[in-house]
């Protein structure tokens, strides 16, 4: 009788009382994982080791070659969207995110999440569980210290909270860094100052600690744990050690790393052998700057590796406290490569130094002005960017660039921002000893980041709430995923995508898809693709079957209207 009350006392304890009306009692506690979900940053489709990569991730490989690797599953193109979703599991703008955090006037492209959805932590609280967060929040527009915070970690659902609420930043100095609903530094944190600050080690031993407490404290409650991590988004910064590892490795340029790639994927078989290669970005021959082109490669792969080191960590918390068999461990990310070019112009440096007014060094409790330059490091030298400035350390500010991008995405085309494959291809990585008995295998059930949600409710025991403090919850949208960790079928009618004008729906084998203007609304033609046949969207079959074309796209309006990512604020409205 006590293990089936204290779950539901805990649960009125972590919430104020509560949420629903007609709730069932939560499962007891020692039939429930834990659940440690883990995102990275601007990372691409075969980056990783275990996707066909020559990045050295052997703590996710082992992950990976002890569960399951999903070959087909999405996110939806960009951080704020990917992150709103993933939290949610509604479609980015049904929860008020469909773009970026400025407020269109539209309810679909709001300044952060609304009070028409709930996050996962939320939910699993409700149900008894403990929930913690370390890294990128990145889903509202109120980032000052002391503007709103309704929509902070803290007040959707995290009971403890460690990172940064903007996205992305200085490695060595992030902006907008919190410890709980306080603003920090590096060097004014009174419970984490290592030696050496790296922000992504800063995530990970705040994860483990998080772990260790629980430990401590209620080891009797499962927890949820969000890990959100900024690699490998820019800039590229990286520790020398792990720079070094990777010397010389990218010094052959685009063409060889893509080309081993492609045919690792093959051999893996993560993609099929019908599979093509989308065409490369940039001529390696015609660079002036190789060096500098091979060096931000190499600091990207250094960054990859500091963050699978730092998942390492955790994975060995949970082993020590006795909780790796029966913890949901799912990774994934949160779009594709990124082609934006932060840092790399010809003649940025000038106009960034320039831009730093005080070249003194920063008080211990002043913080970072912006996410990016003009700024300058803690003991006060200006930031640079530009070819010819090396990346890595902590006073440059570059990004890796298009062309590595088109690297990262192989076989795919596009990027971050599209919503071609490209763009929203994300491996999934899920590890579960206590249910998944196989090791090592595939699952090619087309899967999205609102399958999160139904997963993290269904593994839970938990109540997907339809109304919290007497307002309407939209209905999660998506499957859970256990099913097809058991190697059956998830059964869906299609998955949807909106971005920027760029429009998607996946149903079954095929994909319709097309580009669209931002700034116009001006909108391409429909392509249409057999998924099976042509992952990498090389063969538009839009002109020889029409009537699929408009099925589909009357699908894709349908849910347009419906989940308001329509109206739009691109453009003229269609």
């Amino acid at each position: 009788m006590i293990q089936r009350i204290l779950p539901i006392l805990f649960a009125l304890l972590a919430t104020g009382g509560a949420r629903t009306s007609g709730a069932p009692a939560p499962a007891p506690a020692a039939a429930r994982a834990s659940i440690v979900l883990i995102m990275s940053d601007d990372m691409g489709f075969s980056d990783l080791g275990c996707c066909g990569g020559e990045i050295r991730t052997p703590h996710l490989d082992r992950l990976a070659a002890n569960g399951l690797r999903f070959t087909q599953f999405y996110n939806a193109a960009r951080c704020c969207p990917t992150r709103a979703s993933l939290l949610t599991g509604l479609y980015p703008h049904q929860a008020g995110v469909g773009w970026m955090l400025a407020d269109q006037k539209l309810e679909g492209y709001s300044t952060g999440l609304n009070d028409r959805c709930v996050t996962i932590a939320e939910v699993l609280r409700a149900a008894g569980y403990r929930a913690y967060m370390t890294g990128k929040w990145h889903v509202t527009a109120h980032t000052g210290p002391n503007g709103p915070k309704d929509n902070w970690p803290l007040q959707r659902g995290f009971e403890r909270f460690y990172g940064t609420i903007t996205g992305g930043g200085n490695f060595y100095d992030p902006t907008t860094l919190c410890r709980q609903n306080t603003y920090i530094t590096p060097v004014n944190d009174p419970e984490y100052r290592p030696e050496r600050f790296y922000y992504t080690d800063a995530i990970s031993d705040n994860a483990v600690r998080y772990i260790d407490d629980h430990a401590r404290d209620t080891p009797a409650r499962p927890f949820f744990l969000y890990v959100a991590y900024t690699a490998a988004h820019w800039p590229m910064h990286a520790l020398p050690e792990d720079i070094a590892a990777y010397k010389g490795v990218y010094d052959g340029g685009y063409g060889p790393i893509r080309e081993a790639r492609y045919r690792r994927l093959k051999e893996m078989g993560l993609i099929g052998e019908a599979c093509g290669l989308s065409p490369q970005a940039g001529d390696w021959d015609a660079l002036e700057h190789k060096a500098w082109e091979a060096r931000c490669m190499e600091v990207y792969a250094a960054m990859v590796t500091a963050m699978d080191r730092g998942i390492g960590r955790i994975v060995a918390a949970l082993e020590r406290h006795g909780r790796l068999d029966d913890a949901l461990i799912l990774f994934l990310q949160d779009n594709g490569g990124c082609a934006e070019g932060m840092g790399r112009g010809p003649k940025i440096n000038d106009t960034w130094v320039a831009g730093v007014k005080d070249a003194h060094p920063m008080a211990p409790d002043e913080l970072q002005p912006a996410i990016w330059p003009p700024m300058k490091t803690r003991d006060g030298r200006p930031v640079r960017g530009g070819p010819g400035v090396m990346p890595g350390p902590a006073d440059t500010y570059i990004a890796y660039g298009r062309d590595w991008a088109n690297v990262s995405n192989t076989p795919f085309r596009e990027y971050k921002h599209w919503v071609h494959e490209g763009g929203i291809s994300t491996p999934l990585i899920v590890h579960w000893p206590a249910r998944i008995r196989t090791h090592g295998e595939f699952r090619r059930e087309p899967g999205h980041l609102i399958d999160i949600m139904a997963t993290c409710v269904d593994v839970a025991g938990a109540e997907y709430p339809k109304e919290v403090k007497g307002k309407p919850i939209a209905p999660a949208e998506g499957e859970s995923l256990v099913p097809a960790f058991e190697g059956r079928r998830i059964e869906r009618d299609a998955i949807y995508w909106e971005h920027e004008a760029n429009c998607a729906i996946r149903a079954g084998k095929w994909k319709l898809v097309r580009k669209g203007n931002m700034n116009t609304g001006k909108l391409g033609a429909w392509e249409l693709y057999d998924m099976e046949a042509d992952r990498a969207e090389l063969h538009d079959l839009s002109k020889q079957d029409p009537r699929r074309v408009e099925e589909l796209a009357k699908k894709w309006e349908a849910w347009a209207e419906r989940t308001h990512a329509k109206p739009w604020p691109w453009g003229k409205k269609p």
